[in-house]
């Protein structure tokens, strides 16, 4: 290994949007040489980490971390240009291929803004949205939804999708009456114990209350997350409390337990 210190790329203006970027792919670009760890990797041995940077990057918008976010814009900033530089190397495409890409889509499906297309308003720009994607080759409306989304994110995507072409309940009201059916049908499966009807009808419940979130204005992979944090903050009290009069939790009554419980929903 050379003793020799390698040059870090410096933005010639350092108030240069493009030539910062211009230093930022260089760094990584040394890091693919220079780097064992770096140049170990592949495309499919970081993808999972993409999907960690996105969601602490969904954890600072959540926090109104704004400072957060600008660091875990960087982050997921990163991943784009390492998994271009990557394909790059191995000749499928560059990071200009991705650039041009998505200037086209974007010019493509706003002819409203860069062409002459006049409309009326959000919703005609949607329609024509859908439309145009066919053109670009989408056999379903449903296109584009990626199996790897979490379950709840990706059944609000699918709902959304369809809702586009008209597929949607035209009443709020039912919405939630879908939801009571569907309790209904779990609670049936239920009595019998039959494991794969529970198994869908259980599906078929998150699926609704998913749909009814959306007309409620309400992401439901988010609400979950919320209230998932929550549980974690007031279970910690509850551990915190033991420590403090020198108990374990196995050792605690559930009334003892509660007890805390109801304590910590005072606080968190």
């Amino acid at each position: 290994m050379s003793d020799m210190i390698t040059p870090i790329p410096v933005a010639k203006n350092p108030n240069d949007i493009k030539d910062q970027f211009e230093a930022l792919v260089e760094i990584i670009r040394i890091l693919r040489r220079e780097c064992p760890w770096d140049r170990k990797q592949s495309i499919e041995s970081i993808a999972h980490l993409m999907i960690e940077e996105a969601y602490e990057t969904i954890d600072a918008i959540h926090n109104k971390d704004y400072e957060g976010l600008s660091k875990e814009l960087g982050d997921l900033l990163l991943h784009i240009i390492m998994h271009s530089v990557m394909a790059e190397e191995k000749g499928y495409f560059n990071l200009m291929d991705v650039i041009k890409r998505i200037q086209e889509k974007l010019i493509f499906r706003h002819p409203h803004v860069f062409g002459g297309l006049k409309v009326s308003g959000e919703e005609e720009v949607v329609e024509n949205w859908e439309n145009l994607k066919k053109k670009e080759g989408k056999n379903s409306a449903l296109d584009g939804v990626p199996p790897t989304l979490p379950s709840l994110l990706r059944a609000e995507r699918i709902q959304h999708k369809a809702s586009r072409v008209g597929f949607d309940w035209q009443n709020k009201d039912d919405v939630w009456i879908k939801v009571e059916e569907e309790i209904l049908e779990l609670k049936k499966a239920i009595l019998e114990n039959n494991v794969a009807d529970k198994t869908e009808e259980i599906g078929d419940l998150l699926f609704s209350l998913v749909n009814a979130c959306r007309f409620e204005g309400v992401v439901a992979e988010e609400s979950l997350q919320l209230t998932n944090n929550k549980f974690i903050k007031r279970f910690q009290y509850i551990e915190e409390k033991a420590k403090q009069i020198n108990k374990k939790l196995n050792d605690m009554t559930l009334e003892e337990m509660d007890a805390i419980w109801d304590e910590a929903k005072k606080m968190v």
